[in-house]
């Protein structure tokens, strides 16, 4: 009987996966082939329009004007020329340290603040923005959406208790998970090969795209702890990455007789002077298992051993083991009680005990409540705190059978929440690249040192400026030191 069973459900599987086959075919614009695509061309731009909302909500514009528009332009030429050029394409620099590049089906590339530290020259950027927009003309963003679909349509099987959380976790996500998603080495060949092609069309030197590739293979792994993903963790390196780069770029520009192609240098440089360098203090940081924030002028304690991931929108903290977690935010309502009724009632929470309080002589309200989970219920304890006319929230989660256990960890940041005063947690600065020029011929340890770096720092010196220590520094070049906040 289970054979015959299993016989039954293998042929109505197989005829629902040609029937989709069949149905949602479409045409890859840069390889012509059929593929299966679950997302219309439509169905990609409105995605990337509802994913572009949150992924700026959750990590935030930097906010540089004259940078984004420098980085919109080249990014636009590109798009012109590319396989889909009537795609709405938007580029934008995330406010984030994270040293990596993203894009969302429907043309939207986001390229951090993290990673601008480490590119050299304009032919690097445009390498690694030609690169994204390929992601975007090849469909392989849409594929990753795709793939994803049919895992959750397929599988349905237990999840870890943070999917669980993210339900609640208040922010427009629709489409961050598309950052998390991780492409193919084929993917990331195509990308690389479009990349040079499209840098190259709008007169770009691309072998210079190369040069960064190499200097993320020395960087391996370096999160700034916003809660995006790294480079590597998104793009998996290619056998012979940097040599095929090269040979593609040395290939282009010989058949099309290409000389004299940009690299511009100096003048990116001069771009990304001032740029803030590493995380951001005034956006909230962690100084002997406290947070604290000096814009909104408050802080509370980290519990001991817990992970923390800070973004504009959210503080996210979790045991190593991921089986406790809480979500820290504003609310959109203007008083506790307001707050607290409005999370009953949107997810259907099943209130045991709430009770009005005082956190640190500020008005609260706390709530202990059972959630529904996919695999299992949750027990979270919320405190509501009014502060300055607005409401701050800490949800902290557990699965019902282990919430004993962390009750009383996931109450440590919000009986601890308090305003803060003190003007040395408050006036603190962040560190920025400052561009100098070497005025004459040295290694590069030579002229950081000259310009004051010490030496604990000139190793991170070396990956900003992509050259080893011991490398020659010609006369008249720019450099890049680190200006170190206070």
């Amino acid at each position: 009987m289970r054979n015959k069973t299993s016989g039954i459900i293998f042929r109505l599987l197989l005829a629902l996966v040609l029937l989709t086959w069949l149905t949602n075919c479409a045409i890859n614009p840069v390889t012509g082939k059929r593929e299966l695509m679950l997302l219309s061309e439509t169905d990609e731009i409105n995605l990337g329009k509802e994913s572009d909302q949150g992924v700026v909500q959750t990590y935030g514009v930097y906010p540089d004007q004259e940078l984004n528009a420098y980085i919109s332009a080249i990014g636009q030429s590109m798009a012109r020329i590319s396989h889909r050029p009537n795609l709405p394409y938007e580029f934008k620099v995330m406010d984030s340290p994270v040293i990596n590049a993203f894009a969302v089906p429907g043309g939207y590339v986001y390229i951090t603040r993290g990673i601008l530290a480490y590119i050299e020259n304009e032919a690097e950027l445009a390498g690694v923005m030609g690169h994204e927009i390929g992601h975007i003309t090849a469909r392989h963003s849409a594929e990753q959406y795709t793939r994803a679909q049919l895992a959750q349509l397929g599988l349905g099987i237990g999840s870890a208790l943070s999917k669980e959380i993210a339900q609640y976790a208040g922010v427009a996500a629709q489409g961050i998970g598309l950052l998390f998603l991780k492409f193919s080495r084929d993917n990331e060949r195509q990308s690389d090969d479009l990349g040079v092609q499209y840098s190259t069309k709008v007169g770009y030197d691309a072998r210079e795209m190369a040069n960064l590739f190499k200097t993320l293979d020395r960087i391996q792994s370096q999160s700034g702890g916003s809660g995006l993903p790294d480079w590597l963790s998104t793009h998996p390196n290619p056998a012979d990455r940097v040599g095929t780069v090269q040979k593609n770029a040395e290939k282009l520009q010989k058949t099309q007789g290409l000389t004299n192609l940009k690299i511009k240098r100096d003048e990116f440089l001069n771009r990304i002077s001032g740029i803030v360098y590493g995380e951001d203090p005034r956006q909230g940081y962690v100084q002997n298992n406290v947070f604290y924030h000096p814009a909104l002028k408050f802080s509370f304690p980290v519990p001991a051993g817990w992970q923390l991931s800070n973004s504009p929108a959210q503080v996210q903290m979790a045991t190593a083991d991921q089986k406790a977690a809480i979500l820290f935010s504003l609310a959109a309502e203007q008083d506790p009680q307001s707050a607290a009724s409005q999370f009953v009632t949107r997810y259907q929470a099943q209130v045991q005990s709430q009770n009005s309080i005082k956190v640190n002589n500020l008005n609260a309200v706390k709530l202990i409540a059972l959630l529904a989970g996919e695999t299992q219920p949750l027990q979270v304890v919320s405190y509501f705190i009014a502060k300055d006319g607005q409401v701050y929230v800490f949800h902290g989660f557990a699965a019902q059978t282990d919430f004993s256990q962390y009750q009383s960890a996931l109450q440590v940041p919000m009986q601890g929440f308090a305003q803060l005063s003190d003007p040395q947690k408050i006036n603190v600065k962040p560190n920025h690249l400052k561009i100098v020029r070497v005025t004459s011929t040295t290694t590069l340890q030579q002229a950081l040192k000259k310009n004051g770096v010490a030496d604990k720092d000139l190793n991170e010196h070396a990956l900003i400026n992509g050259l080893e220590l011991a490398g020659s520094v010609p006369a008249n070049t720019l450099i890049k030191v680190i200006e170190w906040g206070k």
